[in-house]
């Protein structure tokens, strides 16, 4: 049996949401519960790993270092956002550190324990893939409709300002 704690985490955050009780315990197992501190790196920029983490309390900035030593906050991760999405499925390095903003709680999973349910859970693991592609085809619509009201404000178009 999962710890009980993890399951009712993973079960109120979007990755559980289609789960049935038995793939939230098979995943329950799975998943690492961190509490973060103020200002704890949970992810340096540049670092390359394989864990995909969702924030269950509290608030993850994604942030690039600027001048002064002070960061440059890009944007501001806040429960049931997923953060290092991409990493999970390809292992690339991470563009920014992911710091905690305030006391912090995130459940992590890695993709190697991921893929061990591949024979024993397979409906639950398409289950979480179409999750995490929902996600981060929100995050690209998110960064295109963006784009495209830069473009209006600094080339002004169909007269907007």
């Amino acid at each position: 049996m999962a710890n009980s704690n993890n399951a009712d985490i993973l079960r109120h955050s979007p990755l559980g949401r289609e789960l049935t009780d038995a793939e939230i315990d098979a995943l329950a197992k799975l998943i690492v519960v961190r509490d973060l501190k103020d200002g704890e790196v949970l992810l340096a920029e540049g670092i390359s790993d394989s864990n995909m983490h969702v924030v269950v309390d509290g608030a993850i900035a994604v942030a690039k270092p600027g001048d002064g030593g002070r960061w440059n906050t890009l944007h501001m991760l806040t429960p049931g956002d997923f953060v290092g999405e991409l990493s999970f499925m390809d292992n690339a390095p991470h563009f920014a550190a992911l710091i905690a903003s305030g006391p912090t709680r995130v459940f992590s999973l890695s993709r190697e324990k991921f893929e061990t349910l591949i024979d024993t859970h397979p409906r639950a693991v398409y289950k979480a893939m179409c999750t995490i592609m929902r996600v981060v085809h929100a995050i690209q619509r998110r960064l295109s409709m963006q784009i495209v009201e830069m473009q209006n404000y600094f080339f002004k178009v169909h007269g907007r300002y």
